[in-house]
């Protein structure tokens, strides 16, 4: 098939978003179709740019700036991202181009216009795969009310859904945001994580000061939505056991107000580094035993984070503080593959916490069930035969 991907994220950045949509465009190719990644690009001193990314076509369009902005500003910007997005499609060699399917990626929720497009020119079936509901996560946390800027993206959401023919949940408890779409329009597309092999990592855990000790790692974004002083919280409960540490990797919102609150408290037992290359990943993870999910527990959506995924994939068991009712707390419980706590109480963490060193100790196997569980479920190539059957259907 010739299809076309829409996103707003994709290497050389180097987001979970950006990583998941390398190897899914890989495996695309893999199967043997072709695949055209079409992106928003606002340094572009053209108004296309095309090149090729490992067998992949990337059509890059020049689009206003979206990252690092303030949200009014992100706001205009994005709502305006599709439309600058077709004006400079249609002026780049690939504007006659015919699709079999059109796929898309959300978050953005912002491009429905250019999918809706691209689906009625070439008269073919269009896919979402949604990993983020926005606004609803947004207005759970009460970073939002659910007053005129809720409407205004709502409304942007809702024409988004209306556009695809099949959207892709990340799990069976989102289905509840879609309960008014027929059955079939709505499927559990679980998340996917490539192989990575070990390549090194700059990070060296051995020649710091937590060498030795059994190291819980957090690699990612640390935002709002994360709610990560939990953790902090109980790596201070845990500064007197000198045989345990954490490592923090990543940026965010909150990456710098967690850093000086750790200064602050003194904790020898914290070391924190900045955002590194996704393929030092599993280098780094070679490192460490258990890894750490958290997400703030005013979230209602559903949510299995790409982090999971690349834990599952190295043999890290995971300790997870996460919302209450999250489909991830069964799944962990389920498989066993590690401790999860609901309940936001670092008390509780804490007694999962030491239950989790003494499996490490005495569960020989929680590292093969933590791969298997990759294995099983998370695949690139399961998510490609899924949504190629759908555009097919």
């Amino acid at each position: 098939m010739r299809i076309a991907l829409i996103a707003d994220t994709f290497p050389p950045l180097r987001t979970s978003g950006a990583v998941q949509l390398r190897d899914l465009s890989r495996e695309f190719v893999r199967q043997g179709h072709s695949l055209t990644v079409m992106l928003p690009a606002s340094g572009l001193n053209t108004p296309w740019s095309l090149e090729d990314f490992d067998g992949v076509q990337v059509l890059r369009l020049r689009a206003p700036k979206t990252k690092d902005i303030n949200y009014v500003s992100r706001t205009i910007n994005e709502f305006l991202m599709p439309f600058a997005m077709l004006r400079n499609l249609r002026n780049s060699p690939l504007a006659q181009e015919h699709w079999d399917g059109v796929v898309w990626y959300a978050p953005s929720i912002f491009l429905g216009p250019i999918a809706n497009a691209l689906k009625n020119a070439s008269r073919c079936k269009g896919y979402l795969i949604i990993r983020d509901i926005f606004p609803e996560w947004a207005a759970d946390m009460g970073l939002m009310g659910r007053g005129l800027p809720y409407k205004f993206f709502k409304a942007v959401a809702n024409y988004q859904y209306s556009v695809a023919d099949v959207i892709g949940i990340q799990t069976q408890g989102n289905h509840t945001y879609f309960a008014n779409r027929p059955t079939d329009s709505v499927e559990v597309l679980q998340n996917w994580l490539a192989e990575a092999p070990d390549v090194g990592c700059s990070i060296s855990v051995a020649g710091g000061p937590l060498a030795g000790r059994t190291i819980f790692v957090y690699a990612g974004n640390m935002g709002v939505a994360q709610g990560m002083d939990i953790v902090l919280n109980l790596a201070e409960r845990l500064s007197t056991r000198h045989d345990v540490g954490f490592v923090f990797v990543g940026r965010g919102s909150d990456a710098q107000r967690l850093r000086d609150d750790a200064k602050t408290r003194n904790l020898d037992n914290v070391l924190f580094y900045d955002e590194i290359d996704p393929t030092e990943i599993a280098g780094l993870y070679a490192q460490c035993h258990v890894g750490i999910v958290a997400l703030d527990p005013r979230h209602k959506t559903h949510n299995i984070p790409g982090k999971f995924l690349s834990y599952m994939q190295s043999g890290l068991p995971v300790l997870a503080s996460i919302n209450s009712g999250n489909d991830l707390e069964e799944l962990i419980q389920r498989e066993g593959v590690g401790q999860v706590c609901t309940d936001q109480s670092v008390d509780t963490l804490l007694g999962l916490a030491d239950a989790l060193l003494k499996d490490l100790a005495g569960d020989e196997n929680i590292g093969k069930r933590c791969k298997a569980l990759s294995t099983k479920l998370f695949s690139p190539a399961a998510a490609v035969k899924q949504i190629v059957a759908a555009l097919t259907r």
